[in-house]
């Protein structure tokens, strides 16, 4: 909030606003109840005076009195009592003349009296008014009095002080004061502390950081890549971003799902459940509508209580292509590092040889490589039809002579170039995994050989990676898919996983063997269709 060119923090605002709110409604109060309390406590004056007067124009020796046959001096002193005890002004019986047979100054006793206000009661009439008498300004209440035989004899009057009245009023007002302040205080603390709390509430920021944040977040949700739906803890929509309505177009989700319950429209994300439980879903494949989304359900906790679940979702295909995208991309780029590095390393010993001036040696290595190379090529060329495949294995073999490894292809059979490109990705993703698996069951063994081969029939491929290392224990067999379980440490556990998937979705199978010390033999099945049956 801004005053001028001063900016107010929102708990100072908060704050001002409250008390501005509670010091206008107190004054309002003050304003309403200084009014009723005046005119009330007039009121409460005036009824004491009336009531007192007709308590004395109601007394038998009073009567008896006006009617000659009482005691004078005895009602002087009724009088003076019931003015004492009433603490009022005074007390004033007079005859049908207004002459008074009482006074607080006996030297008024029989005289008029004074203020022409009780012609009224001499007429027979109550009444209560405000005159000026022998004893100043004050509340006067009158009643009449009547003989046994029903006819007036007289009247009585009652006055009280209207400085009296003017205390009371202001006794009563300080009342009203004292209510005031302690309501003042006890609103400025509710201030204060509602202030504190929302402040809180909003984790210490002003609404303009808020503000931001929020505009940020819109704004992040909606261009991320994956589709983010969310429910409040009655399971209703409550924000679908840009990329989860494209999926949920693609579903058949026509309508605006937002306030919408999600068990309606989607009970395949089991959000309810994770409400429930509070235990988030991670990596969960759900399909419908022919496409398969992998999923992530979790809770959404403020402070210890779950007010709602977030789902972040995309196509699995589209991840699938980014994983053979990464995995082919770290695969040739390994292949490139390690023929570098051997290339390196044969030409350093050309250069050396070259300075040393020993070209027949130069000329007997060279010849020596190109055989190598021929040989290896020749394997894999005779053998692998599929170029996807044949030029991962010669990029292959450099890493794998790198780690001191033999790798041999078994004359069993051949393999046939694929119809269909993405079965060749996905039989590199295989072979790929497999062939790390191998290299690092070798480490440790002193003849280190890995054996591959092919063997096609009937539209059918047998893949087979052998090798000598130290094999697999059986207590490990069960959990050897298991994304993210390995015996090799942390961060690891994903070649097999992989390898797993990647046949589940061309519909093969694996299986394995193992003799500890003898080495692992992995045999894959899978429907192949090859380009061509020549």
């Amino acid at each position: 909030m801004k005053i001028g060119r001063v900016t107010l923090r929102l708990r100072t605002t908060i704050t001002l606003m409250i008390c501005a709110v509670v010091l206008l409604v107190l004054f309002i109060v003050y304003v309403l109840f200084g009014m009723k309390v005046t005119e009330m406590t007039k009121d409460a004056v005036q009824n004491k005076a009336l009531t007192i007067a007709r308590t004395v124009s109601r007394t038998p020796f009073v009567i008896e009195e006006l009617e000659g046959r009482g005691d004078p001096e005895g009602i002087q002193r009724y009088a003076t009592d019931i003015l004492t005890l009433n603490q009022v002004e005074f007390v004033v019986v007079m005859d049908m003349n207004g002459i008074r047979l009482t006074h607080p100054d006996p030297a008024m006793i029989g005289h008029h009296f004074i203020g022409g206000d009780e012609v009224a009661a001499l007429h027979g009439n109550e009444s209560v008014s405000t005159a000026k008498g022998s004893l100043g300004d004050s509340v006067r209440a009158f009643s009449p009095i009547y003989g046994k035989d029903g006819k007036q004899v007289g009247a009585a009057a009652v006055g009280i002080s209207l400085d009296n009245v003017h205390t009371a009023v202001q006794q009563n007002r300080w009342i009203i004061y004292l209510g005031m302040l302690l309501g003042g205080l006890m609103g400025i603390a509710g201030a204060v502390f509602l202030a504190h709390k929302i402040k809180k509430m909003m984790f210490g920021m002003e609404p303009d950081v808020i503000a931001k944040l929020l505009e940020e977040r819109s704004a992040m949700l909606q261009s991320a890549r994956e589709g983010i739906l969310a429910v409040d803890k009655n399971l209703k929509i409550t924000l679908v971003n840009t990329e989860a309505r494209r999926l949920m177009d693609r579903l058949g989700v026509d309508d605006d799902p937002v306030n919408q319950m999600v068990g309606h429209i989607w009970p395949q994300l089991r959000m309810e459940k994770v409400l429930e439980s509070g235990e988030p879903l991670q990596d969960i494949e759900v399909e419908q509508s022919g496409i398969t989304l992998l999923v992530n359900v979790v809770p959404v906790r403020v402070g210890e209580h779950i007010e709602g679940v977030i789902a972040s979702f995309r196509d699995k295909t589209e991840i699938s292509v980014l994983m053979e995208r990464l995995t082919g991309i770290s695969v040739y780029a390994e292949t490139l590092r390690s023929q570098t590095h051997e290339f390196m390393n044969k030409l350093h010993v050309i250069i050396g040889l070259t300075h040393m001036q020993r070209y027949e040696q130069l000329e007997q290595y060279l010849a020596g490589i190109l055989s190598h190379i021929h040989n290896e090529t020749d394997a894999v060329i005779r053998l692998v039809k599929d170029p996807v495949m044949a030029g991962f294995l010669l990029g292959k073999q450099s890493r794998v002579r790198e780690a001191g490894v033999r790798m041999e292809l078994l004359e069993e059979g051949i393999l046939p170039e694929a119809a269909d490109p993405d079965v060749s990705r996905e039989l590199v993703t295989i072979a790929g995994n497999l062939l790390e698996n191998a290299l690092e069951a070798c480490q440790g063994t002193e003849d280190k050989v890995i054996r591959i081969g092919f063997q096609y029939e009937d539209h059918s491929l047998h893949f087979r990676v052998i090798d000598n290392g130290i094999g697999i224990p059986e207590n490990k067999a069960e959990r050897l898919y298991e994304q993210g379980y390995s015996t090799k440490g942390k961060d690891r556990g994903i070649g097999l996983y992989l390898v797993k998937k990647s046949l589940d979705k061309l519909g093969g199978s694996i299986y394995w063997e193992s003799h500890p010390e003898h080495g692992t033999e992995f045999i894959v099945q899978l429907p192949y269709e090859v380009k061509s049956e020549e």
